[in-house]
């Protein structure tokens, strides 16, 4: 894909994620890899109102090249790029439903969301609580590292999750499914959960593995 329909295409999911309350104000960020290295919403920026020749363009290092200055969490994204080359997109955002499960206690900081769905098994897989780390720390980064050879999806505490997909459309998806589950989660909160059982998710992850 040519850089130009990158760059309205970052811009066209972001805006479809605003409108539909996935993200408020100007928190999330989005990015995506192009020929000579990666696309990124500018920091303070609301993805409800992005300028596609004022993204921030970056080389492998991290460094700015281009565009306004890169969203502070920068370093999210190019920790999920350099641990998983394959992915092509990174998706991060502040959305109410998962940001909410990441302050539950009592969850599994190795699989937060339990198997709701066959399409959460499909498009997510497990998801993994990264511990809590202030916004802009590096040291979220190196945590990030240390999850993200392994999972596509994570979840940080209190914070928000970071999804990395094949595709933008893929990673939007994922989010997208992320969020709803994490809203089911909490609405059945106090009731009794048939699951998928293990063998089920088994199957699914045999013949679609995620990420």
């Amino acid at each position: 894909m040519k850089e130009s329909a990158l760059r309205e295409q970052i811009c066209g999911i972001a805006l479809s994620i605003f409108e539909r309350g996935l993200t408020h104000g100007s928190t999330g960020n989005i990015s995506a890899r192009c020929e000579d290295g990666w696309l990124l919403t500018p920091t303070g920026s609301s993805l409800g109102q992005l300028d596609p020749a004022r993204l921030s363009k970056l080389d492998w290092s991290g460094r700015h090249l281009s565009g306004d200055a890169p969203s502070r969490e920068n370093f999210l994204h190019l920790a999920m790029y350099q641990e998983r080359d394959r992915s092509q997109a990174v998706i991060h955002l502040h959305s109410t439903h998962a940001v909410a499960v990441s302050v539950l206690e009592g969850i599994d900081p190795q699989d937060v969301l339990p198997p709701i769905t066959a399409y959460y098994v499909m498009r997510i897989g497990r998801l993994p609580l990264v511990p809590y780390y202030m916004p802009g720390d590096p040291a979220l980064a190196q945590a990030v590292r240390g999850f993200a050879g392994k999972h596509h999806a994570l979840l940080l505490a209190n914070h928000g999750p970071v999804v990395a997909g094949s595709s933008l459309a893929a990673a939007s998806d994922a989010v997208e499914e992320l969020e709803a589950t994490a809203k089911l989660y909490l609405l059945l909160q106090g009731r009794p959960i048939r699951t998928l059982t293990p063998e089920q998710c088994a199957e699914l992850r045999a013949q679609y593995p995620a990420g």
